[in-house]
């Protein structure tokens, strides 16, 4: 079990390589073992590319092919059985004459839960399942929320002062975080598929919303404004790229400017949660301000909160931080000054 879990453990570090380049599909990592010796080794790169399994049996060497049908193939989530962008990884598996698959956990989405494992053993493959897995579901959080709740993986952000302030009193906008956290911050973008924000902090902080300080593809830009009140000279409107604007006036197309009309007798955190999942959005990163955080808290629709304190700031008046119910502590950090908190919603 302990050598089970030291190759899991590298199946999951792989698969880590893959953030931000894979969704919607899952981040997975495969390595395939002979006698105690890694011969091969594999991840899913990028969206509808080869699979990590396909990735692992490829990058072995020639002088260890003949190692390959009595290897033990490990990988993080269970083999895919369908065709989609590729061929099914299980008839790979099949087709190489393995005769043994560890996997971390089980894929939840319908055209695969069970069935990769089924072609598996129904080809006299011994299969072992559930090592690592619950960290092998936890790289995967949004992917197993889209499926399972039928909804987007919610990420709250926000910073905030020592005296847990997330904004001054005045219309001067407040810089928190350094710059080591910001580029965090944008690396964290780069990871979702929507990025959402309401009208105050459009309006206060005119924001770009893209993840210009990493590489990778910037998230759908979402902003809430009921009732039309932002000028269309900010960036959210102005620069060209899209931007989803939920309203309770009009559902149309101005440029790059998707209006989407939203029903006031009804919640507008689920309404917008509802387009997002139905848009095949597994992730939003929620960033502010207050109020909307608080909204996303106070319906309990949130998965994850990513809090930077700056400890060496205090402003004394200045906007309430959000706050917290019914959570757990998954991670603590420290970037010079700036303390990052990830919490958990219980």
């Amino acid at each position: 079990m302990v050598q089970q879990e030291k190759y899991m453990q590298r199946c999951i570090e792989l698969a880590l390589k893959g953030a931000g380049s894979v969704a919607p599909n899952p981040m997975v990592g495969s390595v395939l073992v002979h006698k105690d010796r890694i011969i091969g080794e594999g991840y899913h790169a990028v969206y509808g590319g080869p699979h990590a399994e396909v990735n692992c049996i490829n990058s072995v060497s020639p002088d260890d092919k003949a190692f390959v049908k009595d290897a033990t193939l490990y990988v993080s989530l269970e083999p895919c059985a369908h065709y989609g962008k590729t061929p099914p990884c299980a008839d790979l598996i099949v087709k190489n004459q393995i005769k043994h698959v560890v996997i971390g956990s089980t894929d939840p989405f319908d055209s695969v839960n069970g069935k990769g494992i089924h072609i598996l053993k129904e080809a006299g493959v011994k299969v072992e399942t559930g090592i690592l897995e619950l960290e092998c579901k936890r790289i995967n959080a949004s992917f197993f929320t889209f499926h399972q709740k039928k909804r987007p993986y919610i990420i709250l952000k926000w910073a905030q002062t020592a005296d847990a302030k997330i904004a001054s009193a005045s219309n001067e906008r407040l810089f928190i975080t350094n710059r080591m956290s910001n580029t965090m911050v944008h690396r964290w973008r780069s990871e979702v598929a929507a990025i959402l924000v309401g009208t105050n902090t459009a309006l206060k902080d005119n924001p770009i919303l893209n993840n210009r300080f990493w590489n990778g593809k910037s998230p759908k830009r979402l902003v809430i404004d009921l009732s039309l009140r932002l000028p269309t000279h900010l960036h959210l409107f102005s620069d060209g790229q899209p931007t989803i604007v939920f309203n309770y006036t009009k559902s149309e197309r101005i440029g790059a400017v998707q209006y989407e009309q939203v029903l006031s007798n009804q919640s507008v955190i689920a309404q917008v949660i509802e387009f997002c999942y139905l848009q095949n959005y597994h992730s939003i990163l929620v960033e502010g301000g207050a109020s909307i955080l608080q909204s996303f808290i106070n319906e309990s629709l949130w998965d994850e909160a990513r809090v930077l304190t700056n400890q060496s700031l205090s402003i004394r008046n200045g906007i309430d931080a959000p706050l917290l119910t019914q959570f757990k502590i998954e991670s603590n950090k420290k970037l010079l000054d700036d303390e990052i908190v990830i919490y958990l919603n219980k």
